[in-house]
């Protein structure tokens, strides 16, 4: 696909396999330090929390500055970071509040690198390769964040702790690196004025976000589900990792868990645009939302790894197509001038929910049990299917045969 996204697809695999390392590691490393879910939680929380503060500042200024900068910024940021912890967990200065402190400054740079990463791939290859293109990196983030780097954390956690920070650290680094291979510039000449107030930007994205009847029922739906879901998984670990769980396993069988996540993943985001092709858009991620919902319900119901790697590796298959569908879908909508900016004020709704769900989920685990959490994120997920599957109902009750996408009811805006 070209030269450009050879290396934008290079340093996405190693950025995401930092990710993989650290988003299963910090909270096994919390694990080690309490067993009260609420402080558990609060790792998932900080993780997330960047995306409410900054995601909309983080939109506005992809679309005015160059967005590789951006992306080879943000990865330094995330080096220095991660090394200062790493230094800190060797010489046993490290505790909860060091680790939920690296995680929330990670998080920060996190949402400028995806923001931008998003917004630039359109910029790479032509329209008509969008959903072939995000496959392809999306298989390359499945497989780093959790193929390799959820058993490696777990790894990790047990040998060395100093080194769940290090190894990250290099990754970003050399992700960095590789950004600085894409040739010429990626800064959109009829952007936004550099004039206007950031706040007129973001005022724009969001008005646009609110009138585009898709994107509002994409956005809102995600948001339920991100919600729910960072509910049920900042809790899940205290469901399935050590000897008082309900399902006892270990850490790095925990981590084993993320890769059969992973495995699923890789088929999903390669098979989603043949998927769509027969059964259309609408219908392929109407039920991957629908089937992932209903999943969460088999660890509740059979809590033994025996059901819980073949459910990992289905949340897999359908989480990866819905969200290449998805991404694919708002990359062709948004127009190129605003990308930046839609695509984060979608984020925003998307993933709001996602640090009040984590810190949620821990308060009703500490007060009403961790099954609550589990079974109250599902009936959440749930409803936010039906919500999409009403909005949307006009193209899905149409027959298989005319295969129809998403973009084809954009126009009721």
């Amino acid at each position: 696909m070209g030269r450009s996204f050879g290396f934008l697809w290079s340093s996405t695999a190693l950025s995401n396999l930092a990710d993989g390392v650290l988003k299963v590691g910090a909270p096994l490393l919390a694990v080690s330090m309490t067993r009260s879910p609420t402080l558990v939680s609060l790792v998932g929380a900080a993780a997330t929390a960047p995306w409410l503060l900054f995601a909309l500042h983080a939109g506005a200024i992809a679309d005015r500055a160059d967005r590789r900068r951006i992306m080879v910024l943000a990865n330094a940021a995330r080096t220095v970071i991660l090394s200062i912890a790493g230094l800190l967990a060797l010489l046993d200065l490290l505790d909860l509040w060091v680790l939920l402190a690296a995680v929330l400054m990670a998080g920060v740079a996190e949402v400028f690198a995806d923001t931008s990463a998003q917004s630039i791939l359109p910029m790479t290859v032509p329209q008509d390769h969008l959903t072939r293109a995000n496959g392809r990196v999306s298989t390359a983030q499945m497989i780093g964040n959790d193929f390799v780097g959820a058993p490696l954390a777990g790894l990790l956690v047990v040998a060395l702790p100093a080194v769940l920070f290090g190894a990250p650290a290099l990754l970003y680094g050399a992700a960095g690196l590789l950004l600085l291979g894409m040739r010429g510039t990626y800064r959109l000449s009829h952007g936004p004025g550099e004039g206007r107030p950031l706040r007129r930007d973001i005022g724009e994205a969001l008005r646009y976000l609110w009138s585009h009847r898709v994107l509002r029922s994409l956005a809102i739906t995600a948001g339920m589900l991100n919600l729910a879901n960072a509910a049920y998984f900042a809790v899940f670990v205290l469901w399935a990792v050590g000897d008082g769980s309900h399902i006892g396993l270990e850490p790095r069988e925990y981590g084993l868990m993320m890769t059969a996540f992973a495995v699923g993943a890789v088929f999903g985001s390669l098979l989603s645009g043949r998927a769509s092709g027969i059964f259309g858009e609408v219908r392929t991620l109407v039920g991957s939302w629908l089937t992932s919902s209903l999943l969460l319900l088999v660890p509740v119901i059979v809590p033994s790894p025996w059901t819980l790697y073949p459910t990992a590796v289905l949340w897999g298959v359908v989480g990866a197509a819905a969200n290449v569908l998805v991404i694919s879908t708002r990359q062709r909508l948004i127009p190129a001038e605003l990308l930046g900016r839609v695509n984060s004020a979608y984020r925003l709704v998307g993933m709001a929910g996602m640090p009040l769900g984590a810190a949620l989920g821990g308060v009703v685990a500490e007060f009403a049990g961790l099954g609550t959490v589990l079974v109250g994120a599902t009936g959440v997920c749930l409803v936010g299917v039906g919500l999409v599957w009403r909005a949307l109902s006009d193209r899905i009750s149409r027959p298989l045969t005319s295969t129809p996408t998403l973009s084809d009811i954009s126009g009721s805006r």
